[in-house]
């Protein structure tokens, strides 16, 4: 760690990892209900929402797959570049398919935005998203979250999979980011 990496620190814990535990369980129930007997193909977000995924599915006692999408719309630093960049595509075919996208944190909602219209292009037979957190803010891009585990501050946060500069993802909390004054 260099001198310039200890100027930032996680802060305020958002959630702790107990807490995450309990919500985590209520959204695996709630999708199991909702996809029984469907074998949904669980989209997952890299590399932030891993941690989750790879938690909630431990959750799902029905079948189902999952995928992964690599995106990028953060340019190194805490706020969104407003331009997604599709790092890796799918290797399913989703079509016909019921899919479910499972994101670690719904901040401005655009990238989730262009992630629906391209997988929409795709002909799913149902799309939905399942979001871990979501951030109060009056910026999102209108987007409709079927599963919300948890609404938090309009705040940068790292912990269980989110990080700054590839780091922090090893918390088993989720922690405000502090950056220096």
């Amino acid at each position: 760690m260099t001198s310039s990496d200890r100027l930032y620190q996680p802060g305020d814990i958002i959630l702790s990892a107990d807490e995450i535990a309990r919500v985590v369980a209520r959204l695996g129930r709630e999708i199991t209900a909702d996809y029984d007997g469907k074998n949904p193909v669980l989209v997952n977000l890299l590399k932030g929402g891993v941690v989750f995924l790879a938690d909630l599915i431990r959750q799902l006692p029905i079948p189902h797959q999952i995928d992964f999408l690599s995106v990028s719309s953060y340019e190194n630093g805490t706020n969104s570049s407003g331009s997604v960049r599709i790092v890796e595509d799918l290797s399913t075919n989703i079509a016909g398919r019921n899919v479910l996208i499972v994101e670690d944190v719904l901040d401005t909602g655009r990238t989730l935005a262009y992630i629906l219209n391209m997988l929409e292009i795709r002909s799913p037979g149902s799309l939905e998203v399942c979001a871990l957190l979501r951030k109060k803010s009056p910026k999102q891009a209108g987007i409709r979250v079927k599963y919300v585990g948890k609404e938090i501050p309009d705040v940068f946060v790292v912990g269980y999979g989110l990080d700054f500069n590839e780091k922090f993802r090893n918390l088993p909390y989720i922690a405000k980011f502090v950056t220096p004054e």
